[in-house]
């Protein structure tokens, strides 16, 4: 956490926050166990369901060009990385290109049941169908974190938020056992033409060294507590959900910060563990 005293929030605002955070997470979110429970009968449906949103690639047919990046590690614990160049122009295009048609408006989970709330996430999500390009991209994201086993990429969703458009402090790891949970998160920006639209992660703290203002909020646009990353488009923020005992980081806790002008496109990218589970081939 960072030792500034809050700027812009006033305690009333700090415990509503708190509140929505609480009714999004279902109480558990908040409270953060010190470890996840074994499975139970319980989690198994909640398992079973996210196994078949798992993709596998078509790797006789899949032929993927050698794309590079430039990486930048800004925590070691919790593991976040920034990612310059992510995906390419190209690739950015094209992926704004198939989603068109197929925009929805975004949901939200609370305790298990899926509904449409825009005080806590106002946005639309498409998903895209996996072409050659989508597998690669797949793909990618297991190359950057050295094939993990037992570890698969979830069916890929593009997320477009127009003024207003914004997603309150959550965290991806709300619901995991030990034998299955959202190990790890990429949020790529594929369109940035926007004014705020930032992710904020309120708990992550300011680095030292100026060079970083190219990539997040710095001095009096850094905004609220924590850092602010900058939605530029084809770049990624890449971090790790859980420790090595598979206890959830209290510090990836974050927010899709509000566009006030423009329009911001996104791309979710989470790769699931699930002990003992095999690829469909």
């Amino acid at each position: 956490m960072s030792d500034k005293p809050f700027r812009w929030r006033t305690i009333v605002e700090v415990a509503a926050i708190s509140i929505v955070i609480y009714i999004v997470l279902g109480a558990p979110g908040l409270k953060t166990p010190s470890h996840i429970e074994s499975t139970s009968e319980q989690d198994v449906p909640i398992a079973r369901a996210r196994a078949e949103s798992l993709v596998y690639p078509d790797w006789k047919d899949l032929k993927c060009s050698k794309h590079g990046v430039d990486m930048h590690i800004f925590s070691t614990q919790p593991l976040v990385i920034y990612i310059d160049g992510f995906l390419s122009g190209d690739e950015v295009e094209h992926l704004v290109d198939i989603s068109e048609g197929k925009w929805q408006k975004s949901t939200v989970f609370n305790a298990g049941v899926e509904t449409e709330d825009e005080a806590v996430r106002k946005s639309e999500k498409a998903l895209i169908p996996r072409d050659d390009v989508v597998q690669c991209i797949e793909q990618r994201a297991l190359s950057i974190q050295g094939w993990p086993k037992d570890t698969f990429i979830e069916r890929l969703w593009t997320q477009r938020y127009n003024v207003s458009g914004h997603y309150s402090f959550h965290y991806d790891w709300s619901t995991a056992t030990k034998e299955a949970m959202r190990v790890s998160t990429f949020m790529v920006y594929l369109k940035a033409d926007c004014e705020g639209g930032g992710t904020n992660f309120p708990r992550l703290r300011m680095p030292d060294d100026p060079k970083w203002c190219r990539y997040i909020q710095c001095g009096k646009d850094a905004g609220g507590e924590g850092v602010t990353f900058k939605a530029k488009e084809g770049n990624a923020i890449f971090w790790m959900n859980f420790d090595s005992e598979r206890r959830g980081y209290k510090e990836v806790i974050h927010a899709g910060m509000p566009v006030t002008k423009g329009t911001k496109i996104g791309l979710n990218i989470w790769s699931w563990y699930q002990k003992g589970h095999m690829a469909e081939l």
